[in-house]
């Protein structure tokens, strides 16, 4: 059974940071690409940064340079670091693990960004 599961989200106020963390069980977690993704109410969920297999990373616009995305594979673990948090990153951050035609979500985890 696929499992990946976030924790790390919270209530915190602008400038301040917090870290993500996503525990994947039940995939061969190395062999897998890792993304963060957040949907905001009413907005449609969007990719925030994404590692693939090797360590390569790619990030959205808006967080380049504030948010950090990096994986531990010996803790089967992608994490999100995000600093300089602003109201507008308000939404629930979910994990994705994808390989070949193969894609897992977790249930998310909210963040909010007081101002």
């Amino acid at each position: 059974q696929v499992q990946l599961v976030e924790s790390g989200g919270g209530l915190v106020q602008a400038g301040e940071s917090l870290r993500l963390s996503c525990v994947t069980s039940g995939i061969l977690f190395s062999a897998n690409a890792m993304g963060w993704y957040r949907q905001a109410p009413g907005k449609e969920r969007e990719l925030v940064a994404a590692i693939s297999q090797s360590g390569f990373t790619n990030y959205a616009g808006s967080v380049k340079g504030r948010f950090t995305i990096s994986r531990e594979n010996a803790k089967n673990t992608v994490y999100l670091q995000m600093k300089t948090l602003k109201p507008e990153d308000t939404a629930v951050y979910y994990c994705k693990a994808s390989r070949g035609g193969n894609l897992y979500w977790g249930q998310g985890t909210q963040v909010t960004v007081s101002s």
